[in-house]
């Protein structure tokens, strides 16, 4: 009941509130709006649906070390991902044009900064639930989101002279 709690207040948070922090910027392909729609949609649908029907939890299990682990995880995951986001939001002041490297919070460790949120968020997540539908979402988000700031580092390298060369892609000190 618990886990489910965690995965609505992210979707929300994502479908709902995101949405509406967004500053006016470049227009998301509508191919890649319906791509991400029904990925949620099925995502939303399987660790609903496993965390409802399938999962089944010991008396205690909320003061599991696993749980415990799993929920902070996810808690300074989703923390993390929410002030990188808000960084990302603010580079740029009302008016003002061009691109600039982002500073501050985890991006001082790594260029995917809210990818590396997203991810530990979703790991945290796995953990706290123990199921193979959570633990196989996680393994995706790390695929999916370790290519993208795999570009991302990339194009910050090649279009900043003065971009921090110690800065990893996604995962502080490792890679």
């Amino acid at each position: 009941e618990v886990n489910t709690i965690h995965f609505l207040f992210f979707v929300c948070y994502r479908a709902l509130i995101f949405p509406l922090l967004i500053r006016e910027g470049k227009p998301t392909p509508f191919f890649t709006f319906v791509l991400a729609l029904l990925f949620c949609v099925f995502n939303g649908y399987l660790q609903g649906r496993s965390l409802t029907t399938y999962a089944t939890y010991p008396p205690g299990w909320l003061g599991d070390s696993r749980f415990i682990t799993g929920f902070l995880g996810w808690l300074i995951g989703m923390t993390i991902n929410i002030h990188s986001d808000h960084i990302l939001r603010n580079l740029r002041k009302p008016g003002e044009t061009g691109y600039k490297i982002p500073r501050g919070g985890m991006f001082e460790y790594v260029s995917g900064a809210n990818f590396f949120g997203e991810i530990l968020e979703w790991f945290g997540f796995a953990l706290a639930c123990c199921t193979i539908e959570s633990l196989a979402f996680a393994l995706c988000t790390l695929f999916i989101l370790g290519s993208r700031a795999r570009q991302h580092h990339k194009w910050y390298l090649e279009k900043f002279e003065d971009y921090p060369k110690d800065r990893k892609i996604v995962i502080p000190f490792l890679y």
